[in-house]
């Protein structure tokens, strides 16, 4: 969390919030693409985006051999990132300027920005992509805006620093965690309103749902789990720990978490632990570690489940492990502490969660 200055962040609050709860959201996002609709060449280029929070750019790379097409600047401190369904629009949280940068994907361009609340960390879209749920760590607060005219629908309270932001796959429900509360919010998308929190372990992260709708999936990065729970009654069914060999406990701190296609297996970054968990879903046993680089981080799968893509934040690169194998295929140095990576090779997936 940045030592900014409050009083100008409390007054730039009040400016976006009187901006964007307007009929429309002004100057600064009228002329903003329209969502979904976009030129064919935009979809499936299978170019991979990676966020960086210090070099304030979205590195990407091409899928064959990883090497730099483009840098894009972004506004400063960009993090989450998701694409719109038809992958013409990339969303970028950028942290330090209070803003969703818009990257148009075919131009490789920023084109557009939507005011937020103070420092946005993460953010989601909702399946009919009419929604976006932002995470504002420095307000403790979740922003539900309407993406047709950039007007604030909802602010949700949260607990302090929330940060990871999940949409279930029906739209009616999204999972906010905060990292100070120790604590994950069930959200209704209609009203805005919390209804149920759950006290999970120390620093929770990311959120994911597993295929079948039965389980969430949450990392927390300093107790060095994973809690499993119950979607219906939101109660934790499991804890799992993790200890790659020759690393202290002390040293795992488990944040990037992705689940595969059939729900059979789940990736877990471990951070300072320096290595990725493979996690049988069915079992919860851990089947494998592998090493990636210093602090592993963000994780994105590609579509054919074939290739885990891994920011490192310490080290500054980024690892592509194959899969099946449990190698790595290539480490590509990109740019100052990467966040996470998104991989342009689908579409509408990428929307649910970030």
């Amino acid at each position: 969390m940045d030592n900014r200055n409050r009083t100008s962040e409390e007054q730039s609050g009040f400016d976006r919030r009187s901006l964007l709860k307007g009929a429309a959201a002004g100057a600064a996002t009228a002329a903003l693409p329209l969502i979904g609709v976009p030129p064919a060449s935009a979809v499936g280029t299978g170019l991979v985006f990676v966020s960086h929070e210090k070099s304030h750019e979205v590195v990407v790379l091409d899928p064959v051999n990883y090497t730099e097409v483009k840098r894009i600047k972004t506004s400063r401190r960009p993090r989450g990132m998701a694409f719109n369904q038809a992958h013409t629009t990339l969303y970028v949280a950028c942290g330090d300027e209070d803003v969703v940068d818009l990257i148009d994907v075919a131009l490789l361009k920023r084109v557009g920005g939507i005011p937020t609340g103070p420092s946005p960390e993460v953010l989601a879209l909702s399946p009919d992509e009419k929604l976006m749920f932002i995470a504002n760590e420095e307000d403790s607060s979740m922003w539900i805006i309407n993406t047709s005219d950039k007007v604030l629908q909802h602010e949700v309270p949260s607990g302090a620093e929330p940060e990871g932001v999940f949409v279930a796959p029906d739209g009616k429900s999204v999972y906010l965690t905060s990292e100070v509360a120790d604590m994950i919010h069930w959200i209704d998308v209609a009203t805005g309103n919390i209804i149920d929190n759950l006290v999970v372990g120390t620093r929770p992260r990311r959120v994911r749902m597993t295929p079948d709708r039965k389980e969430l999936w949450i990392t927390c990065e300093l107790s060095g789990e994973v809690y499993i729970v119950d979607a219906a009654t939101f109660k934790t069914m499991q804890v799992i720990n993790f200890l790659p060999p020759g690393f202290r406990q002390v040293d795992v701190t488990p944040v990037g978490l992705e689940l595969n296609k059939a729900g059979t297996q789940a990736y877990i970054t471990l951070g300072r632990a320096n290595h990725i968990a493979y996690v049988d879903v069915k079992t919860r046993k851990i089947t494998d570690y592998v090493l990636a680089g210093s602090r592993p981080w963000g994780a994105a799968l590609s579509n054919d489940q074939t290739k885990l893509f891994i920011a490192n934040s310490l080290s500054d690169d980024i690892t592509i492990i194959d899969v099946a194998n449990k190698k790595t295929i290539k480490s590509v140095p990109t740019g100052r502490v990467p966040y996470i990576p998104l991989v342009d090779d689908f579409a509408g997936v990428s929307a649910f969660g970030n």
